[in-house]
């Protein structure tokens, strides 16, 4: 639906640019200017911001991160079949949305998470462009906690059990890493060695 809002108004701003061209002497008038205006202006603008808000949006799709080449073991080792891995365990189990499962567990949960998540992927993009694609992937600062506790806090699952409620308050203020113990998460230079799962959608 959104898309064919944005393909409107840009056969409607074609339309009326070419209008325009085909018969200038129209912005003689207040009308033909406010035709103009509309045309050169108004709609090319809200084409703008109505397109990059889709594209913003569809980036935030498993499908968008694992369309890149490089990415693509990343994508493999959430169906590894093996429930200690933390990302296929999550992904498996619906416990994070499939259709978002990247962005739901790497983007930092602050007020600016999803608008600094979209500036560190245009850089993804550059690099991927323009220079080699490092030989070893990394995130650009340790994981935090707060990105498994926003699901995991006051989950029951969690609060009842041990370790968690003895380091309740070390892992709260990322004292101590979730990741120290659940340490199994895509190990992708191992993908091909592993069983993979073949669930629905596989």
């Amino acid at each position: 639906m959104a898309n064919y809002a944005v393909a409107t108004v840009i056969v409607l701003s074609i339309i009326l640019i070419g209008l325009l061209l085909i018969r200038p002497s129209i912005t003689a008038a207040q009308g033909g200017k406010v035709v103009a205006f509309m045309a050169f202006f108004i709609l090319p603008i809200v084409a703008t911001v109505l397109g990059a808000s889709i594209h913003l949006e569809n980036s935030k799709s498993t499908q968008f991160c694992l369309s890149c080449h490089v990415m693509e073991a990343h994508g493999k080792s959430l169906y590894i079949d093996d429930p200690t891995y933390v990302p296929a365990a999550h992904f498996q189990n619906n416990r994070i949305p499939k259709e978002r499962a990247c962005f739901t567990c790497h983007t930092d949960y602050t007020m600016f998470g999803d608008v600094h998540g979209k500036i560190r992927g245009l850089q993804h993009i550059y690099v991927y462009y323009l220079k080699p694609p490092p030989a070893k992937l990394a995130l650009y600062e340790p994981f935090k906690n707060r990105e498994c506790l926003r699901c995991h806090a006051n989950a029951r699952s969690y609060e009842e059990t041990t370790p968690h409620k003895e380091m309740k308050g070390q892992l709260t203020a990322n004292e101590i890493s979730c990741l120290t113990c659940h340490n199994k998460i895509h190990d992708v230079a191992n993908i091909d060695k592993t069983k993979r799962w073949e669930g629905p959608g596989t």
